[in-house]
C-alpha cells in the first residue's frame, strides 16, 4: 500500500534460505548454530539430533529445510507407534515434531532411536525441552536422551524481528518506513508467528481505514490489538 510520500524501501540486512514451500528464513545470531547443525547433515554427531527452542522460534521452519535436503517425512510425535517406527524411517529421515507432547508412545520412541542407530539412518526431533528435560520414564530412554546432542533455537533477536517483519511487509506490498518496522520491534512478542500475525492485522485495517501504514497508524494497532499486551515487551 503506498500513499503520497512513499516511505524509502527498506532492505533486508540478514541472509536467507527458502525452505520448500515456505517463507524465506532468516539467519541470525539467535539462529545461526542450529542452521549450521542442519546445513552438516548427513555429517551430525549421532543419527538422532534434537532442534530446541520456544514456541516461534522457528524449528518448524528449519525442519522443512530439512526435509527437503533429506527427503524425510514429517510425523507428529503422538502420532508415532513402535509398529510404524519401519515405515516411518522408510525413507532414510524422519522429522519428528513437537516432542515430547502429552502423548508421548516412550517405547516406540526409544525403538526409533534404536532404528535409525542400527539402520544408518536419522531423526531431527522438535522440542521446546532439551532432551536431558523430557519427563520420561522410561529409563534407558532417560539415559539415551541425557546423552544426545541437541541445538538450541533462541527466540528472535532485533535483527531478526525485523527482517522478518519487512518481508512480511513486502510479501503484502505494503511500503513502510523503517520508523515503523523500528516501533514494531521495540514493543511487540518476539517470535515469527506474532510478526506474522501482527502484519496481517496491521493490513487488515488498513486497507479497511484505507489509511497509509505510518509510526502512529502501527502504534495505534499494536495498542488496540484484541489481546491487549499479546505484543509488548518490556
Amino acid at each position: 500500500m503506498t500513499g503520497p510520500g512513499t516511505p524509502r524501501q527498506l532492505a533486508f540486512d540478514l541472509p536467507a534460505r527458502t525452505a520448500v514451500g515456505r517463507q524465506d528464513f532468516f539467519v541470525s545470531a539467535a539462529n545461526a548454530a542450529a542452521v549450521e547443525m542442519i546445513d552438516r547433515w548427513p555429517d551430525w554427531p549421532a543419527p538422532t539430533l534434537f532442534l530446541v527452542g520456544p514456541p516461534g522460534s522457528g524449528k518448524t521452519h528449519l525442519a522443512h529445510v530439512w526435509c527437503g535436503a533429506s527427503g524425510a517425512a514429517l510425523l507428529s510425535s503422538g502420532a508415532l507407534r513402535t509398529e510404524t517406527v519401519p515405515e516411518a524411517l522408510g525413507a532414510g529421515a524422519l522429522a519428528l515434531e513437537d516432542a515430547p507432547g502429552t502423548g508421548l508412545d516412550e517405547r516406540a520412541f526409544f525403538h526409533l532411536m534404536n532404528h535409525a542407530r542400527e539402520h544408518r539412518s536419522f531423526v531431527l526431533v522438535t522440542t521446546q525441552l532439551l532432551p536431558a528435560l523430557w519427563p520420561v520414564d522410561l529409563a534407558d530412554l532417560k539415559s539415551r536422551l541425557r546423552a544426545s546432542p541437541a541445538v538450541e533455537l533462541k527466540a528472535p533477536d532485533d535483527a531478526l524481528l525485523r527482517a522478518v517483519l519487512v518481508k512480511h511487509f513486502a510479501d503484502r506490498q505494503i511500503a513502510v518506513d523503517e520508523a515503523v518496522v523500528s516501533y514494531l520491534v521495540s514493543r511487540m512478542e518476539r517470535s515469527f508467528d506474532a510478526a506474522r500475525r501482527l502484519v496481517a492485522e496491521i493490513d487488515r485495517r488498513a486497507l479497511a481505514e484505507k489509511a497509509e501504514v505510518t509510526r502512529s497508524f502501527a502504534a495505534r494497532i499494536l495498542s488496540e490489538w484484541n489481546e491487549p499486551g499479546l505484543f509488548e515487551r518490556d
